[in-house]
C-alpha cells in the first residue's frame, strides 16, 4: 500500500474515532440532564426502552472504537493492511470501505461460509 492511500486510511480511523467519541460524551450530558421521575408508568416504561436501546447502540459503538484503536495501532506497528489468516495485503478498496478490517475479502468470505454452515448444524 502506498503511503498516501495509508496516510488518507489513517485520517479517516481518527475522524471516525473523534466522532465516535464526541457522541458518546453528548449521550452521557443528555442522560445525566434527563429527568427520570415520570408520573405516568407508561412514560417511563417508554423512556426505558428508548434507554435500553440507545445503550446497545452505544455498546456496539464502544466495540468499533476498540477496532479503530487497534486498526491505529496496526498502522503504527507496520501491521495494518496484513490479513491475518493468509498474511496477504488487504485491498485498499476493502480497507476504505471498513478501515478496521483484519482480514481480506476472500479470507473473510471463507470464515462467513464456516459460519453459516457451523450455524446450520446446531
Amino acid at each position: 500500500m502506498e503511503q498516501d492511500q495509508l496516510d488518507d486510511l489513517k485520517n479517516l480511523l481518527i475522524s471516525q474515532l473523534e466522532d465516535l467519541v464526541k457522541s458518546g460524551q453528548e449521550t452521557v450530558s443528555g442522560l445525566k440532564d434527563q429527568e427520570n421521575a415520570y408520573a405516568d408508568l407508561v412514560d417511563q416504561a417508554s423512556n426505558d426502552a428508548s434507554q435500553e436501546f440507545l445503550f446497545r447502540i452505544k455498546d456496539r459503538e464502544s466495540r468499533l472504537i476498540n477496532k479503530i484503536k487497534d486498526a491505529l495501532e496496526r498502522i503504527e506497528d507496520g501491521s495494518y493492511g496484513l490479513c491475518e489468516t493468509c498474511g496477504e495485503e488487504i485491498s485498499f478498496g476493502r480497507l476504505k470501505a471498513r478501515p478496521v478490517a483484519t482480514h481480506c475479502i476472500v479470507c473473510k468470505t471463507a470464515a462467513e461460509k464456516m459460519e453459516k454452515i457451523v450455524n446450520m448444524t446446531k
